[in-house]
């Protein structure tokens, strides 16, 4: 090939090489490709709210499901027979001590009190005559001008009016008795059931008749719940032998805090093998009635003295695999990775066994946005809103 072909040759490999580097500066002007763009770049810190750890004494409370029960429970039920003429209350009310309830006929009890009022004063006037007679008797004897088997026959008749007169008292005192069971009073302080039976129904005695009505006390009731064998011997049973109370107290179905506070009342002799519990009774004070036997409770026993802890938002407590852990941030505002032991709530905080210490501070919100390591920007929060204040309040929920 001749060196004139050769140079034709490279002049066209020239000029193709040359137009393919203008069309390629073009495409990369047309797309803004900038060097500088590939340089990475360091994203800001993430916001995150932190909140300082919450220290304060608390107390270990058990939770248990319990039932309302009256102190007192009266059947108001007849003690004599009769036509019931007359209820005195209204269904449902509050009565006192000796307020009357029902009326049954008294009529026929009256004529039985006159009719034992006239056999005490026959029997009264027979032993006024026999014990003249026996005075007479007496002084005839010391003279020997009467016979010693009537003086004895004298003396008989004295005794056994004396006698007839203590018969015809106390039959008295049965009447008047069954006079005053013709009206039905309150035995105790207490809100009234409605009136089983109404005017003009004859009611009789006995204890498998049905009762007229029922009264409860309202002024204190008890709540009944059964405390398992281990709480039993670790808080309750040595509580009693050191006499100490044990706080205890009350929240209803539709209330989420304890509003009532009392204290335990008794504890059973025995403990229920086969369910491993013994039965408490605790006692409230229910001035204003609210609480009415059969009612479902909600009890919170307290257990131990009180203890210094630790407390952290729910919401701060992440879970790795079977391990609990918290964000701690940091003077320098990195958040450290820092695996906790929880023990129970309290006061809608977590109690942190182990882990934390006290004055630490701890991401609360944005926990899904930070890795462990990772500086952030924290902004400040309390720990939970309710914290300080069901601090002096230790039955709020």
């Amino acid at each position: 090939m001749s060196s004139k072909s050769l140079r034709y040759r490279y002049t066209a490999a020239a000029a193709v090489f040359a137009v393919i580097a203008i069309a390629v500066a073009g495409t990369l002007s047309a797309i803004g490709v900038d060097a500088s763009a590939s340089a990475p770049q360091t994203p800001p810190p993430a916001g995150v709210d932190v909140a300082e750890v919450v220290a304060r004494q608390i107390i270990d409370w058990q939770q248990y499901s319990g039932r309302l029960e009256a102190i007192d429970k009266v059947d108001i039920r007849p003690l004599v027979s009769g036509t019931l003429t007359a209820v005195h209350f209204k269904d449902g009310a509050l009565v006192k001590k000796g307020d009357p309830l029902f009326t049954i006929d008294p009529r026929p009890y009256a004529a039985e009190v006159a009719r034992t009022q006239a056999q005490l004063a026959g029997a009264q006037a027979r032993a006024g005559y026999t014990a003249a007679d026996l005075a007479r008797a007496e002084r005839l004897l010391a003279d020997n001008a009467v016979a010693r088997r009537d003086f004895e026959e004298k003396q008989n008749a004295a005794r056994e009016a004396a006698a007839n007169v203590q018969a015809a008292q106390a039959a008295l005192r049965t009447a008047q008795l069954n006079l005053e069971y013709t009206q039905i009073s309150a035995p105790i302080t207490g809100r009234i059931s409605r009136a089983e039976v109404t005017v003009g129904n004859i009611v009789s005695v006995g204890s498998n008749t049905p009762p007229l009505s029922t009264l409860v006390s309202v002024a204190k009731i008890y709540a009944a719940f059964d405390v398992d064998e281990q709480s039993f011997l670790k808080y309750v049973n040595p509580a009693r032998s050191k006499g100490e109370q044990v706080p205890v107290y009350l929240g209803l179905a539709n209330e989420d805090a304890y509003s009532r506070q009392g204290k335990v009342g008794s504890v059973d002799n025995r403990l229920d093998s086969s369910s491993g519990t013994i039965r408490v009774r605790a006692v409230f004070d229910n001035a204003d009635g609210q609480l009415l036997p059969g009612l479902y409770a909600r009890i919170r026993l307290g257990g131990g003295a009180p203890r210094q802890a630790l407390l952290v938002d729910e919401k701060a407590i992440g879970t790795d695999q079977d391990k609990r852990f918290v964000l701690v941030v940091g003077k320098d505002n990195h958040a450290d990775y820092r695996e906790i032991h929880v023990g129970a709530n309290q006061d809608g905080l977590r109690v942190v066994e182990s882990g934390l210490q006290s004055g630490e501070r701890i991401v609360v919100n944005g926990l899904q946005r930070v890795r462990p390591g990772d500086t952030v920007a924290p902004t400040v929060v309390p720990m939970n809103k309710v914290a300080d204040s069901v601090a002096a309040a230790p039955g709020k929920a």
